[in-house]
């Protein structure tokens, strides 16, 4: 509503109009006069005033005629009507409420009613508006919780599939390696074969074949999480791949999904601390009667990489003759052994000490293999 409200008085006798705007002005209100009904329905549509002062008898359109095209005008808000008639006749006063006249007052009347009426009309208008505003305030509020309800929609699936994605990446992934390349968004092209120069870790338990025939299968998977658990540690901490494990058998790749210039050095570094925790664990599978010893295979070279499998279970696989050399490697190391190939040994034999032992025949290689021993980090390494 206006301030001050407008009000628009419709009567076809100039000296009524005159009183009306003459007493409503002094109270403070903005008074609009029309002569005869249709030029009051004229100024009604075209200034939407705030009440609305209505004589019944006019000539060629009465108040009664006025008031239904105003009440059956969808265009207008609602605006309240205060009837004026001359009679006293309550004929005219039931038909003009009938028609949507909200309050009436018969001529001639006092200042004192006039006043009051109109108060008393600008107070519904003024609730009526309020109610107005908080609706529309209320389907605005209503539209844009819809719209973010819809965008929160949208965020929760995003979010969704993204922790999906990095679940499935830390399958065989390091958690650090996992969350850079699903923040790369590049996961799917990462896991896509192809072919990549890489260091492979296999290491096993020795004696466990005869182990897991003697003990009770709880103990045996009591030894394995205990194991697991520690080389599980180290295979985040130096970020390597878990390509796969099999009971004792652990395969770890280093430089792949994701390039590291030192992946020869990372995995070495990798298998001595491995063998110092499951040196620790001997010792207490040995108090629990348990003899286990620990071997590992290093190789480096060329493979084929990516996900195999089908929809309900994908694996991140390394293919080539560098795998199979690690793993070989691995067989032929004795308990606390960490075995490597040449390309190994030239990638970090000035950061560790190492021993030459005899050509290997390993199976599957038709030329003996030249295989090395990594005794303990350099000493120079190990001061700085």
């Amino acid at each position: 509503m206006r301030d001050p409200p407008r009000i628009l008085a419709v009567d076809d006798v100039p000296e009524n109009l005159e009183i009306v705007s003459m007493r409503l002005s002094a109270h403070g209100y903005e008074v609009v006069t029309a002569a005869d009904g249709e030029e009051g329905l004229e100024k009604a549509r075209a200034l939407k005033p705030d009440l609305i002062l209505l004589d019944i008898m006019m000539p060629k359109l009465d108040g009664i005629a006025v008031l239904k095209e105003l009440k059956g005008d969808k265009s207008l808000d609602f605006i309240p009507v205060i009837l004026l008639t001359a009679k006293s006749d309550r004929t005219d006063i039931v038909a003009g409420l009938d028609a949507g006249g909200d309050d009436y007052l018969t001529k001639p009347f006092d200042q004192g009613a006039l006043v009051a009426r109109v108060r008393s009309m600008l107070r519904i208008k003024a609730l009526h508006d309020l109610v107005q505003d908080q609706a529309r305030q209320l389907e605005k509020q209503t539209k844009e919780l819809a719209a973010w309800n819809s965008t929160l929609e949208e965020r929760v699936a995003r979010q969704v599939g993204e922790i999906e994605r990095i679940s499935r990446l830390k399958r065989f992934l390091s958690p650090q390696i996992a969350d850079v390349v699903a923040a790369s968004g590049e996961a799917q092209s990462l896991l896509e074969s192809h072919r990549r120069e890489v260091t492979v870790l296999f290491c096993d338990l020795r004696g466990f074949t005869a182990f897991t025939e003697l003990a009770e299968p709880e103990e045996v998977m009591k030894v394995l999480n205990e194991y697991h658990r520690a080389l599980g540690s180290h295979i985040d901490r130096y970020e390597g791949t878990l390509e796969r494990f099999a009971g004792d058998g652990m395969l770890t790749l280093f430089n792949d999904p994701l390039p590291c210039p030192d992946h020869a050095e990372r995995a070495v570094r990798m298998a001595l601390d491995m063998r110092a925790s499951v040196g620790e664990l001997a010792v207490i599978w040995r108090k629990r009667g348990h003899e286990l010893g620990f071997g590992i295979g290093v190789a480096l070279g060329y493979a084929t990489l990516g996900r195999i499998g089908f929809e309900r279970r994908f694996d991140y696989s390394a293919v080539g003759s560098v795998t199979n050399l690690a793993s070989r490697l691995c067989d032929e190391a004795r308990s606390g052994q960490i075995l490597v190939e040449t390309r190994v040994l030239n990638a970090v034999e000035d950061k560790f000490e190492t021993r030459a032992l005899p050509p290997m025949t390993l199976k599957g290689f038709r030329r003996p293999v030249d295989a090395y021993e990594i005794i303990r980090a350099s000493a120079a390494i190990e001061t700085a």
